[in-house]
């Protein structure tokens, strides 16, 4: 093979080298995606936990949504109201002030007052202990089953489980709502942060099997609806519940519940 073969052949690959490239150059600009401004200032401005607690893929789902006008400028849980504020600059929209919410466990039966029917040698996850016979160990079926799936699920550090039973932690809570997805027996929920009464049961046994399964379970007495002046607490199929938009935080609930399922926000931190 000769000298000016080997150029030939070497100019020859250079030049379709090139060419591909100044395609691939003209291509790029031909279909390239514009990016949005807008979009990207609020991407910017969200934490980045990509928690999905807005209900959004993430924080770059939640970013094209509010870009968009397809979600609010305070959608998202974690940033709160500061994140709200500056979202609402970009979009030159007024932040509206929503209540802060946190995660609630509906359940108060740890290990010194709720009974149990067998010992659980299984997975330690509380999905895979909720399929076990009587869904899971606890003689009450709707308790927690303090296995820690919650905590797993929580970004925060928000929620530990505490004699068998998951507590939140209100400080780090960021009402993200994992824990509520992560929850089996589905006895987390959002509540407002400032709710004053919250009823640490979820059973809606009847009260002699309650009695017999948990010290603090609700017996559907229904002494805390008579007491309550504001007509805040009412029964579902024999559990105590407390309408927020109503209730004052006079205790009064708290104070007639014979089992203490009832407990005020000030000594359920204590």
């Amino acid at each position: 093979m000769g000298v000016m073969t080997i150029v030939l052949a070497a100019v020859l690959v250079g030049s379709v080298g090139l060419l591909i490239g100044i395609l691939l150059c003209l291509a790029g600009k031909k279909f390239a995606v514009e990016e949005n401004e807008t979009e990207a200032s609020v991407r910017a401005a969200l934490p980045g936990n990509n928690c999905g607690g807005c209900g959004y893929a993430g924080c770059d789902g939640l970013a094209r949504a509010i870009a968009e006008g397809e979600a609010p400028v305070n959608a998202c849980p974690v940033g709160g109201a500061a994140t709200a504020e500056q979202i609402g600059r970009i979009m030159g929209v007024e932040a509206q002030e929503e209540e802060p919410q946190t995660a609630f466990v509906a359940c108060a039966g740890d290990c010194t007052v709720a009974k149990v029917k067998y010992e659980y040698y299984g997975k330690a996850d509380c999905k895979a202990a909720s399929v076990a016979p009587g869904g899971g160990d606890k003689l009450c079926a709707y308790g927690c089953l303090g296995l820690g799936s919650c905590v797993r699920a929580c970004p925060f550090d928000a929620i530990h489980v505490v004699r068998g039973v998951a507590v939140v932690d209100e400080e780090k809570c960021k009402a993200c709502g994992r824990c509520v997805a992560a929850c089996p027996k589905h006895l987390i929920s959002m509540i407002p942060k400032n709710a004053p009464a919250r009823v640490r049961c979820s059973s809606h046994d009847m009260a002699r099997t309650v009695m017999q399964a948990c010290e603090v379970g609700c017996r559907g007495c229904t002494l805390c609806t008579r007491a309550c002046p504001n007509g805040a607490a009412r029964m579902d199929n024999g559990l105590a519940v407390i309408d927020y938009s109503l209730c004052t935080g006079c205790g009064a609930c708290a104070e007639k519940c014979p089992a203490h399922s009832i407990q005020m926000k000030a000594a359920a931190e204590n």
